[in-house]
């Protein structure tokens, strides 16, 4: 039965209770920004790594190539393993499993996801698959903070918005965005405005980023030059290219569901054989370009610096549409937010180029594009717009750009609507309360499947 999120008629304990939480709030979120800003400096290792393992290969040509292949392969096959031997609830982006618990529909996950989505997702997305580091560090902050709430003795409506509030807290991290990891909260998780929820998202935010800026450094995730004002003469441009974003966010939830069925009509196949088939898949592509593999934040800071050619920008937009939605389909630790924003930043660039082009007196800045895009392209997938617009200025210091992105956020979001698309992590979350695992039901039980989240 499907319960929607009714936080307001959850007993409040009066304000010895909402002070509690003030005070457990920073707490739990600092623990979340510490464990999060780990994996984020692993992935950096492990891409490193990648990319050093396939230059050397190289000289071993095809003895190398195997050994590339192989690797990657396996490294998919073991974060499989671990996700279905361990915590079938580590599978996918683990937001959706987030949203079902404070929805009612499933119960909190244990602590033992926590190394299962932590080395799971550094194998994956190590390895070169599409995803990204928010998903697994949303769902490691909310259990942080669910533990954070049991020990110290408060009753479940208690530890719910401690929950809420340490999965911003991981977002926050996981792109050095505290204001969105807020607004996430409230928009995207509980989808309403509670005053209690919003004190304990902000101070876990907080917190988070208080700790994890001494490992990552102040600086936002991405390097753009600073980008001029635009007067109402360029507004059409943004809204076009906010509707472009909406019919292409809606055909990309399409593929995105529909690479999960496809994975789920071979069920009858081990889930590690149909994960080692994807990471041997994105090991051949890593032999030939290394760049275009992986969560793709180094995708990104080059469209965003100006330099990715516009001629390879649509080859290289179409491969990573497509790999987005087979990383996801492997049913392995990973998220959504990043591959989003590679894809983007690469339809604004585009997008601009072109308008550049088409109407050079007009003075188009394609990077303006690209970051608007960005906002955009979130809003029509996620369709949670102010947090598409907070992250991507967080992301980017891209404060100019605020009513462009209203523009075409606007219009993402009507054309995703009109197409009659749902939010990703709706349909998401549908799939994972009905795929509801052993270790759902009986937190101690094992959990046996590989049922994409």
């Amino acid at each position: 039965m499907h319960l929607e999120p009714n936080f307001a008629a959850l007993p409040e304990g009066g304000q010895g209770s909402l002070l509690i939480l003030a005070l457990l709030a920073p707490i739990a979120g600092a623990a979340s920004g510490l464990l999060c800003a780990i994996f984020r400096l692993a992935l950096d290792e492990a891409d490193g790594f990648r990319d050093a393992l396939i230059t050397r290969a190289h000289d071993a040509k095809l003895v190398g190539f195997l050994l590339v292949t192989a690797g990657c392969a396996g490294a998919v096959i073991i974060a499989a393993w671990l996700v279905r031997r361990f915590s079938p609830s580590a599978s996918g982006s683990g937001i959706p499993h987030v949203e079902a618990v404070l929805s009612g529909e499933l119960p909190p996950a244990t602590p033992r996801l926590i190394p299962v989505k932590f080395f799971g997702g550094l194998l994956a997305i190590g390895a070169g698959l599409a995803l990204g580091r928010e998903g697994p560090s949303v769902q490691m902050g909310a259990v942080i903070a669910d533990v954070v709430g049991k020990i110290s003795g408060r009753r479940w409506p208690d530890r719910r918005v401690l929950l809420a509030a340490g999965a911003g807290a991981g977002l926050a991290t996981a792109f050095n965005a505290p204001i969105a990891g807020a607004v996430f909260v409230l928009e995207e998780l509980v989808r309403r405005f509670d005053a209690r929820i919003a004190i304990a998202a902000l101070g876990a935010s907080a917190g988070a980023i208080a700790v994890a800026r001494v490992l990552l450094g102040p600086a936002p995730d991405f390097r753009v030059a600073t980008l001029a004002y635009y007067g109402l003469g360029a507004w059409p441009f943004f809204v076009a290219l906010g509707a472009l974003a909406g019919l292409v966010a809606a055909l990309y939830n399409g593929s995105l569901l529909g690479a999960i069925r496809v994975a789920n009509r071979v069920g009858h196949w081990p889930v590690e054989l149909r994960a080692g088939a994807v990471g041997a898949a994105m090991g051949i592509l890593a032999w030939f370009t290394p760049g275009l593999v992986g969560g793709g934040d180094q995708i990104t800071q080059r469209v965003l610096a100006g330099e990715a050619a516009a001629a390879t920008i649509p080859v290289a937009f179409l491969l990573r549409f497509g790999l987005g939605a087979v990383s996801y389909a492997a049913a392995t630790p990973g998220g959504l937010f990043a591959p989003m924003l590679v894809l983007g930043a690469q339809l604004g660039v585009f997008f601009g180029t072109l308008c550049r082009a088409a109407f050079p007196g007009v003075g188009i800045d394609p990077i303006a594009f690209a970051v608007v895009g960005m906002a955009a392209f979130f809003a029509g997938v996620v369709q949670a717009p102010i947090t598409g617009i907070v992250l991507v200025t967080e992301m980017t210091g891209g404060f100019t750009m605020f009513l462009p992105m209203l523009g075409a956020c606007f219009a993402a979001m009507l054309v995703a609507n009109l197409m009659g698309t749902a939010p990703i992590y709706e349909s998401l979350r549908e799939r994972t309360a009905r795929h509801r695992q052993p270790e759902d039901l009986t937190p101690a039980a094992g959990g046996q499947s590989g049922n994409n989240r």
